[in-house]
């Protein structure tokens, strides 16, 4: 009787590197598709908030933060449920949702029964078959690669889904143009579909926890992903700082599709457009991070990252008709650049770093802070737009953005060339 083992060796040492790799390619692929769906879906579900539903900007916010709050949620016990389950079928089941979900809006539209709520429910559904899929992703990639192939895995996976986040804004900015935005959501729809079948193509056996890693209680289980998290100096500022940072990064966004419709007077194709071009420094990032990283250090790559993140969003608010849409371009472009960068490099240190028994725990951990303060950024938008004006709202958001770096220069990362490989043992 054979063994099932970690990897398959005949995949994890191809000569080619891994786009020989048949079931990363498979990953890679599922991923791209659903990337793209999910980024036509942020902008053409607020497009159908305002233009079929006349929302209003705190409604859109709304919006916004409903896609987010199951990490708050079901963030924790998510991710001890991922420890325990195989992680394969949970994405598999997660794509699936989420396609029933999205494809529940032209349905409504047709029968006349769409409304605000129905969208909220969509956002919140969709919202926690991510915190899974996510969760689950994160844990599945070292089942599918070696230590050292996690960089480049990683930054395979960074540069499509920053690539998404350009061709996603323009699918549906161009599909709301001419044919409507509801329509652009049976694209995405599409895109689940597809990626659950590439995911149920993968041939890599995944072991099953044993049992020993296995506690009696999703309680302790729970806590224990905390503590590793919280006791961590590098994970703890790691954390720190992409709580803080998404407070910014989702404040504006929640409100720019409100901002450039109804303030710049922009048409739906326009909008996806500027996203798109906003976006687009992310595909530089993916594709650069690994040579900074190896050439300045984990570390300080982290550093750079984190520099271009953040003073550049003082850009985005000098937005204005013409020629004046070329500083929120500028903006969004360097804003990508320091992302990619950033999510690529700690991307692979969580997950060598961290003891592979404990990653969905600890990651899901990280992402209940990091992610949770989404929500909360978009309602806090919303509530200043709707109060003060939507330009405001942006001016106030991208300030506090320009101002996360700080973060980093509190705890080890400011002194280290290079992320260390492994916790010190206590």
């Amino acid at each position: 009787m054979t063994v099932t083992t970690h990897r398959d060796d005949t995949d994890v040492r191809p000569t080619g590197g891994l786009l020989r790799h048949r079931d990363f390619r498979l990953l890679w692929a599922g991923q791209a598709v659903s990337s793209v769906g999910s980024n036509v879906t942020t902008v053409a579900l607020p497009l159908v908030a305002v233009a079929v539903l006349d929302a209003g900007t705190f409604q859109v916010a709304v919006l916004t933060a409903a896609a987010w709050l199951p990490w708050l949620l079901i963030g924790l016990p998510a991710g001890a449920w991922v420890d325990r389950l195989p992680r394969r079928p949970v994405m598999v089941i997660c794509d699936l949702l989420c396609a029933v979900a999205f494809l529940s809006v032209p349905l409504a539209a047709v029968l006349d029964r769409l409304t605000v709520a129905h969208l909220l429910a969509v956002a919140l559904s969709a919202g926690a078959a991510r915190v899974f899929f996510e969760t689950a992703d994160q844990v599945y990639l070292p089942v599918l690669l070696r230590p050292g192939q996690l960089p480049e895995g990683n930054a395979k996976l960074q540069a499509t889904q920053t690539v998404s986040y350009v061709v996603g804004p323009g699918l549906a900015g161009l599909i709301a143009q001419l044919v409507g935005a509801v329509a652009a959501l049976l694209l995405d729809a599409l895109t689940f579909l597809l990626s659950a079948m590439f995911l149920l193509r993968i041939r890599t056996h995944e072991p099953r926890p044993r049992p020993s890693q296995r506690s009696r209680s999703l309680r302790r289980d729970i806590t224990e992903g905390l503590r590793f998290v919280i006791r961590d100096p590098y994970l703890r500022v790691l954390t720190l700082f992409g709580a803080a940072s998404n407070i910014g990064l989702t404040g504006y966004q929640a409100v720019l599709v409100v901002f450039l419709v109804r303030e710049l007077r922009l048409e739906p194709g326009l909008v996806g457009g500027l996203v798109g071009v906003m976006s687009a420094g992310g595909i530089i990032g993916a594709l650069l991070a690994t040579t900074v990283a190896r050439r300045c250090g984990t570390a300080r790559a982290v550093l750079i990252a984190a520099a271009l993140t953040g003073p550049p969003a003082l850009l985005i608010p000098l937005a204005a008709p013409g020629v004046g849409l070329a500083w929120p371009a500028l903006g969004g472009l360097l804003i990508g650049l320091g992302v990619a960068i950033g999510n690529v490099v700690k991307g692979a240190f969580r997950q060598t770093y961290t003891p592979h028994h404990l990653l969905g725990r600890v990651t899901v951990s990280m992402h209940l802070l990091n992610y949770g303060t989404i929500p909360l950024a978009a309602v806090l938008a919303g509530a200043i737009g709707a109060r003060y004006g939507v330009e405001t709202a942006i001016v106030v958001m991208t300030a506090w953005l320009a101002l996360t770096p700080l973060i980093l220069l509190v705890g080890p990362i400011r002194r280290r060339r290079d992320l260390p490989a492994a916790p010190v043992a206590s």
